[in-house]
């Protein structure tokens, strides 16, 4: 049977994607199907038939799935805000870990390391401390909500589900002042209005809050009317920033920050540790699931108070320090400058004299400091998505640490990194899965390498 687009046919789904998207083959040709799971038989029509592959949306359940949640907005999925959010969250843990499992045996040849069961939430929605939503025009109105997936057609939406229900309810108002003072949207293909984005930030325990405008100009006219109504009717608003992004382009902030009200940052905590927030600072959108994971990166870490230990990625400092009690030296670095200027405050507002910050790339700084004579028996990574760079890793082996803590937002990163890792000395001994994101199909890790030859 040749598939072809338009085509309406009846499948059955076998499998998930890594994206979430179930999987059905028709005579060997798979296709490609959001919002149905496996064990669902399905009548589907084909949007897109390719030489290899294709894409295909639902008509009708014909059977439905034991794993399915019903009652699910099927907006969350449309828009990739959750994408998991139609399948039983004890499901989702052991797709995640499943992924991580199937990385590792693809990839690293890894089929014996033990992956334990990935560690949820019990209650795995409004976890989100930080939104940064598009401002735009639709049906002649400043709208905030989300993108239809491949698209660029804005669908409004006010209960995100997966965000503190205060930064939902935030938004909604910073979007009627907008509206009632005729600031003008941010029009992408005309690269005209003013508003492009709207982005809260709040401390899961202080509940301080952080309102942040980013503008394609500086003048932003009536900015002082829309801050006074925006502080009327949500007090709880601690500041409010304005960020300049001049360009035309797909990333979200621009290099020039200017404070309307308040500080410019707010604080929020992690275990007994005070951190300072601006709107650019990198700061893990799950609070208590950041504890989870950093608590499971120091368990690994074996650490006692003789260590010295390499916080390479450390952004503002969040691992370095929540472990600096426990050992006798830290070194962090990381190639964003503000980032280790926010690590270097954070330093001082909870008083710790044992971290040593350094702006800089990971796998340039670690040779120098080799070159130093620093001598780390720990190694903690926390790489963005793209990994780890081979000349890292390299260099990383040359200092030869006891124990490496990989903590990993990429499962098919990390197992390449790890096989570098195992082509030099190390051995993956155990891989624990954390779900930061529930009801999406990201998952964080951390793997724990020892060195063989000790």
């Amino acid at each position: 049977m040749t598939v072809k687009k338009n085509r309406q046919l009846t499948v059955k789904i076998e499998d998930l994607t890594h994206e979430g998207m179930g999987v059905a083959k028709v005579e060997g040709y798979p296709l490609f199907i959001e919002n149905a799971l496996p064990g669902e038989e399905v009548l589907v029509h084909v949007v897109k038939a390719g030489k290899k592959f294709g894409f295909a949306k639902v008509i009708d359940y014909l059977t439905e799935s034991h794993q399915r949640v019903s009652q699910t907005d099927d907006v969350l999925i449309r828009t990739g805000i959750a994408p998991l959010s139609h399948l039983t969250y004890e499901q989702q843990l052991l797709f995640k870990q499943t992924q991580v499992k199937r990385n590792l045996s693809k990839i690293a040849q890894l089929d014996d390391v033990p992956v334990l069961e990935t560690i949820g939430m019990t209650d795995p929605w409004q976890y989100r401390n930080k939104a940064q939503v598009p401002f735009r025009r639709v049906n002649g109105r400043g709208e905030t909500g989300f993108y239809r997936k491949n698209s660029h057609d804005l669908i409004p939406i006010e209960d995100y589900q997966i965000q503190h229900t205060e930064i939902d309810k935030v938004i909604a108002i910073v979007r009627d002042a907008l509206n009632d003072y005729r600031i003008k949207p941010y029009n992408e293909e005309e690269h005209t209005g003013l508003i492009r984005h709207i982005i809260v930030r709040r401390g899961f325990y202080t509940g301080e809050m952080m309102v942040g405008f980013v503008t394609r100009t500086k003048k932003f006219f009536d900015s002082d009317r829309v801050v006074k109504k925006i502080l009327e009717q949500a007090p709880e608003v601690t500041t409010i920033v304005q960020n300049i992004n001049e360009d035309k382009t797909n990333v979200i902030l621009g290099n020039e920050t200017i404070t309307l009200y308040g500080d410019g940052f707010i604080h929020d905590r992690l275990f007994d540790k005070t951190y300072r927030l601006s709107l650019n600072s990198f700061f893990q959108v799950n609070t208590q699931q950041a504890e989870v994971l950093y608590e499971q990166a120091m368990n690994f870490a074996e650490l006692n108070s003789s260590d010295i230990v390499i916080d390479a990625y450390c952004g503002i400092g969040t691992i370095g320090m929540s472990l600096a009690n426990r050992v006798a030296h830290v070194y962090g670095m990381d190639v964003v400058p503000q980032a280790i200027a926010d690590a270097k405050e954070n330093q001082k507002l909870n008083d710790i004299k044992n971290v040593t910050f350094e702006t800089g790339k990971a796998e340039e700084v670690l040779p120098s400091w080799v070159a130093e004579g620093i001598k780390a028996n720990v190694l903690i990574v926390d790489p963005p998505r793209k990994g780890l760079d081979p000349s890292f890793i390299e260099t990383a082996c040359e200092l030869a640490p006891d124990r490496i803590v990989y903590v990993s937002c990429h499962p098919g990163t990390f197992a390449r990194d790890v096989k570098l890792f195992g082509e030099k000395g190390y051995e993956l001994t155990k891989v624990q899965p954390v779900d930061m994101f529930p009801q999406t199909t990201h998952v964080e890790t951390v793997g724990l390498l020892s060195r063989v030859d000790k």
